[in-house]
């Protein structure tokens, strides 16, 4: 077991790494030489300008930009006002003339795309991924990775087969604290996990809400066909279209917007690719807005080797839009303390006390404090100025550089996470518990099959 001093210097240099090229592949200014092609501009297709485009993912990529040479040249939206608002934003943000297409046909029949930045509704993500990993484009995509598994494996299997640049959006995999975090833990020196106890809270009425975009969209403005994928074909419904996120199948809501984020974390600190087993309840309890997706939602995770029922431990995990007291925490318990991605500390609080293990004849049981490097995540959707966000961007656009396909966050990470959210939202929505079955990579709610 590596002592302290040994452990502390190993997460300086890695933090060192990560400020000077990139969390993950450290390449600095001066390596890009050193690298084929490295003097090759990379064109960047935008597939969906979002509100997460617009106020995050273009000004994490313009950090970069000019010193990895990068540019974006081409924008696909179904709808007509978001292509031209697109246009007009990335001119007036970088200088540059982008084209429009109406669709990603139109956007992969072009010659000059290299990668893409996937940013369209939560239902759509992995579809659109399969698609570009087809076109053999290097791609950027958003988080969640998908909401049902059948688009998740389809989304794996294509990444895979044609060897594409990925990287998923759970930027914490980009940040110097949540690196060392993992390595602690990986260390042995925080003890086995016994619980981990989660939470996102807001108060925040117009959370996913467009009412004034809602009513200026009309149905002629869009491809709603195309939109739809493959969801079930439904009449014109602009709240479907703008406010997805508050409607399944189109989105889980809370467990594919914030729990996929923080259960991200568990498979990366552990290694555990999915839980044994969930149990979830929730409802609709303080906005009544016509929303089919939970404003409040508690879910108890089941996690440790599939194979040894009695090694593992819990993550208890919840979220609420009526109150945001509690705000956004993540915390680590083992036997000997905490590990608290809040504060980003480790301190001996609830550990075992000499006093408690003399009576059963046992050794003190206390972590020794000390202080992660002092980054966090943003709890807003839109933190242009989020420097996680930045550093994961950064590492995407290395890594297409490199043509390293082992991203911080690769197609792997994704396809995890989908695992747990959508047992989350299976045991949500079937009040059943829910486990995942391996061979058919397919979740199971009461012994039943979950799609929709």
């Amino acid at each position: 077991m590596e002592n302290r001093r040994d452990f502390l210097k190993k997460v300086s240099a890695g933090s060192a790494v990560m400020a000077i090229g990139g969390v993950g592949l450290g390449l600095s200014a001066k390596s890009y030489g050193q690298v084929l092609g490295a003097n090759d501009k990379v064109r960047v297709g935008i597939v969906g300008f979002s509100d997460r485009f617009r106020g995050s993912l273009l000004p994490a990529f313009m950090n970069h930009a000019r010193e990895l040479n990068f540019e974006f040249v081409a924008l696909s939206d179904l709808w007509n006002r978001r292509r031209d608002e697109g246009k007009a934003f990335v001119r007036e943000k970088t200088g540059w003339d982008i084209a429009l297409c109406r669709n990603n046909d139109e956007l992969y029949d072009r010659k000059d795309i290299d990668a893409v930045i996937i940013s369209t509704a939560d239902f759509q993500h992995a579809l659109h991924l399969a698609e570009a990993a087809r076109n053999k484009k290097d791609a950027y995509c958003e988080k969640p990775f998908a909401e049902v598994m059948d688009d998740a494996n389809e989304a794996l299997k294509a990444c895979k087969a044609n060897n594409i640049v990925v990287q998923v959006g759970s930027q914490r995999r980009s940040g110097t604290n949540y690196h060392a975090a993992h390595d602690y833990i990986q260390s042995g020196r925080f003890g086995d996990i016994v619980i981990a106890e989660m939470c996102w809270n807001v108060n925040q009425p117009g959370r996913w809400r467009r009412p004034d975009l809602c009513a200026a969209i009309r149905e002629n403005d869009v491809d709603w066909t195309r939109y739809l994928m493959n969801r079930p074909k439904v009449a014109w419904d602009p709240r479907k279209y703008l406010e997805y996120r508050l409607f399944w199948p189109y989105s889980s809501g809370i467990p594919g917007q914030w729990m996929c984020h923080q259960i991200d974390t568990v498979h990366w600190f552990t290694g555990l690719p999915y839980p044994r087993s969930v149990v979830a309840n929730g409802g609709i309890y303080q906005w009544q807005d016509g929303r089919s997706n939970a404003d409040t939602l508690t879910a108890v995770f089941d996690y440790g080797p599939i194979d040894n029922a009695k090694k593992g431990f819990q993550v208890v995990y919840s979220s609420r839009f009526s109150n945001s007291a509690g705000g956004t925490k993540e915390l680590y318990y083992s036997n000997g303390g905490m590990l608290n991605l809040d504060t980003n500390e480790v301190i001996p609080e609830g550990g075992l006390r000499e006093r408690e293990a003399r009576a059963m004849n046992l050794p003190a049981n206390l972590l020794e404090k000390y202080e992660l490097p002092k980054s966090r995540a943003e709890a807003g959707a839109d933190t242009g100025g989020d420097p996680l966000t930045s550093a994961h961007m950064r590492n995407w656009m290395e890594c297409v550089r490199a043509k390293k396909v082992a991203t911080n966050c690769p197609v792997e990470a994704g396809h995890s996470h989908t695992i747990a959210c959508a047992m989350a939202n299976a045991a949500f929505r079937t009040g059943q518990r829910v486990v995942y079955n391996a061979k058919t990579q397919q979740i199971m709610a009461g012994g039943k099959l979950f799609k929709y």
